[in-house]
């Protein structure tokens, strides 16, 4: 799966769980919130006040280490 800033959270959560960790890490503490799960991660960093190519990096990385 291609991880992008338009992915939904839920659909990332539905290829690797551990992704929610690295979102929790990056600030974003509401991943198990039942409104995150169809927003993108776009909207959700913007919600957050998080860089959305930050967080997709912290993503990527995880992925990349796996």
């Amino acid at each position: 799966m291609e991880i992008t800033k338009q992915t939904i959270i839920g659909d990332m959560l539905k290829e690797d769980q551990g992704i929610a960790m690295v979102l929790m890490q990056q600030g974003m503490h509401c991943v198990g919130c039942p409104a995150s799960a169809g927003e993108s991660l776009e909207e959700a960093c913007m919600v957050h006040g998080l860089d959305a190519d930050e967080v997709l990096q912290a993503v990527h990385a995880y992925m990349a280490d796996k």
